[in-house]
């Protein structure tokens, strides 16, 4: 029986049924809650049985302050159907820029398939081509000193989820992610505080001068990245790949490891590149 075809595999056959998510009305503290638990990046917000909205754990880093879930999230997401191919959840991931789609009968919730969920099946697939052609060359590191809270702000601006980390003396040792720094974050609680006065002091209905102050008090909440060191929270057991590596081999390793990047070296371990899990995506396309 000869081996099957990407087009031959379903989203039902590779989506996660169990599915992590959220219900509105709710808050960033259940989003965190089931982020952390669940260790996943991003769940689906839903309303009654149907599929309303997105949420990530880059939404949560992006809008520290907000607590509302209805203002967090990303409303009318992509979503798919479970007797489509992988190919075509493949597509839809690369178009739209995103790592999951909710899989939906009519509106119903029925699972959902992730760029992981894919590259699991791409792993299974024997795919040999080396990866040199997938991996990216330009890429973002950080420094093992660099504080949280700056790695944190350079990743977002930068718009990845993950950096390979670097020794003074240049030399790979670690890789951080968004996980970890989700992982490592603390909610801090604050109350401020407004003035609203309701006369100035040469109004004539003012009594003896005095001012009617309201002062109002509310509490603030943001989500905070401890002042601790990028080699504190990050993996230093890196896996890494050369450009010689195959497809399908990188594809386990990332699915074995639960990893979304694999760091590309030289023979001599120098950092030349990076292979994204999304970018293996695209050995289905061609």
């Amino acid at each position: 029986m000869p081996p099957r075809t990407a087009e031959e595999i379903k989203v039902e056959e590779a989506m996660t049924r169990d599915v992590a998510y959220v219900r509105l009305p709710g808050t960033r503290d259940d989003v965190l809650s089931v982020l952390r638990t669940r260790q996943v990046s991003g769940v689906p917000v839903v309303k009654g049985d149907e599929v309303v909205g997105i949420v990530t754990r880059r939404d949560l880093l992006k809008n520290p302050e907000e607590e509302q879930l209805a203002l967090l999230m990303r409303r009318d997401p992509v979503t798919i159907s479970p007797d489509a191919s992988i190919v075509e959840a493949a597509k839809l991931l690369i178009e739209y820029d995103i790592r999951r789609l909710p899989v939906v009968v009519g509106k119903k919730l029925v699972g959902i398939i992730t760029v992981a969920d894919i590259v699991r099946e791409i792993a299974k697939l024997g795919i040999k081509e080396p990866i040199e052609r997938y991996m990216r060359q330009e890429l973002l590191a950080l420094w093992d000193e660099m504080p949280l809270p700056v790695a944190g702000r350079i990743m977002e601006l930068a718009d990845v989820r993950a950096a390979p980390v670097l020794d003074s003396e240049l030399k790979l040792v670690g890789i951080v992610t968004d996980q970890d720094l989700i992982n490592a974050a603390v909610v801090e609680h604050s109350i401020e505080s407004a003035d609203m006065s309701q006369a100035h002091d040469e109004d004539k209905w003012t009594w003896e001068g005095m001012r009617d102050t309201l002062r109002i008090y509310y509490s603030v909440s943001k989500i905070k990245l401890p002042n601790k060191l990028i080699k504190d929270v990050m993996v230093r057991d890196v896996v890494t790949a050369t450009k010689s590596s195959k497809v399908s081999d990188c594809a386990h390793k990332m699915s074995a490891n639960d990893f979304n990047q694999l760091p590309v070296v030289s023979p001599r371990m120098k950092l030349i590149g990076i292979l994204l899990d999304k970018d293996l995506l695209k050995v289905l396309l061609t």
